[in-house]
């Protein structure tokens, strides 16, 4: 699902990808998303010290702009239980848009990647 983001920006390598997502899975942090009882996406989210991670937060695309993500994403908001939230999304991803409309700011920046916080 990342593919053309990453192709976009010259990064896309298959193993580097898949390697990168294993090392930050865990089953037990993430949930399917389910529309109409057919899988739909899957969220994780992360709890570390100061903060909750939302990763692989995915949609498939013929669910995306249908108010399925922000639903999602309000649901995991109102578990935060009063603490701050972060996550990272590809530079040029619409999915940004999505972030901003639901409080979260852009703290930092790199080449390829565009680190938000929403806090507490």
């Amino acid at each position: 699902m990342l593919r053309p983001d990453l192709e976009r920006l010259g990064r896309f390598d298959p193993v580097r990808v898949r390697q990168r997502f294993l090392a930050a899975f865990v089953p037990a942090a993430t949930r399917v998303v389910m529309v109409d009882e057919v899988a739909a996406g899957s969220i994780a989210v992360r709890a570390e010290d100061d903060s909750l991670w939302i990763e692989h937060f995915y949609l498939s695309p013929e669910r995306q702009s249908q108010g399925v993500g922000s639903a999602v994403l309000k649901s995991q908001l109102a578990l935060g239980a009063g603490r701050p939230f972060r996550l990272n999304v590809l530079q040029g991803n619409r999915a940004q848009a999505l972030y901003e409309r639901h409080g979260f700011t852009v703290d930092h920046e790199d080449a390829v990647d565009v680190f938000m916080v929403r806090p507490a």
